[in-house]
C-alpha cells in the first residue's frame, strides 16, 4: 500500500506543477502582447476551434474609477469616463472578468457605439487605435479559488495617450483543455 502511494506521488505533484507552468506561460503571453483579447482569442482558437471571444456584460451600473485609474488616465475634472464590466467567454467558458474604465472622448463614435451596443470585446472594438499595453500589477491568486491571476494595465493610443485602465481577473478555465 505504501509503495503504491509513493509511486503515485510524482504523478500527483506533476498536475499542479503543470498547471503552474501553464499559468506562467499564459501570463508571459499577456506581458508580450498589447491586447489581452488577442491572447484569449489565441487560447480559444487552440481549445475551441471556430469559437470567438464574446464580452457578456453582467453589470451596467457605473463604478467610479479607483485612484490608480485616475492617475494612469490623468483624468481631468469634468472629463467623461465610462465603465464597462464584462465576462470574456469562449465556447461557454468564462476566461476572464474585466473591469474597464475608459475615456470615450479618445475613441471614435463607431468604437463607442460598438462598446455600448454589442458583445464585442474592448480590444477588438479599439484595435484601429494600434494601442499599447503597460502592465501595472500582476497578482497570482491563491490556489483553490475560481480565479488564478489578476492584471491591472493601462492602454495607450499609438501616440502614447492613455485611454483605458483595466483590471482583469482570469479564471482557472485558462488552465484547462
Amino acid at each position: 500500500m505504501l509503495c503504491a502511494l509513493l509511486a503515485a506521488l510524482p504523478a500527483a505533484q506533476a498536475a499542479p506543477n503543470e498547471a503552474i507552468a501553464r499559468l506562467h506561460a499564459f501570463e508571459a503571453q499577456l506581458e508580450a502582447h498589447p491586447s489581452a483579447t488577442a491572447v484569449l482569442q489565441d487560447w480559444c482558437d487552440a481549445h475551441a476551434p471556430g469559437s470567438r471571444i464574446i464580452a457578456r456584460q453582467p453589470q451596467s451600473a457605473f463604478l467610479s474609477p479607483p485612484e490608480a485609474a485616475r492617475r494612469a488616465l490623468a483624468i481631468t475634472p469634468g472629463e467623461r469616463v465610462r465603465y464597462r464590466r464584462v465576462q470574456l467567454i469562449c465556447a461557454g467558458r468564462v476566461l476572464s472578468n474585466a473591469d474597464n474604465w475608459y475615456l470615450p472622448g479618445k475613441l471614435t463614435q463607431a468604437m463607442n457605439a460598438i462598446l455600448d451596443n454589442t458583445q464585442t470585446p474592448f480590444g477588438v472594438a479599439v484595435a484601429a487605435l494600434n494601442f499599447s499595453r503597460r502592465n501595472l500589477e500582476t497578482r497570482y491568486l491563491p490556489r483553490g479559488g475560481e480565479s488564478v491571476l489578476s492584471h491591472s494595465a493601462v492602454l495607450a493610443t499609438a501616440k502614447g495617450e492613455p485611454f483605458s485602465f483595466v483590471v482583469e481577473t482570469y479564471t482557472k478555465a485558462i488552465l484547462g483543455d
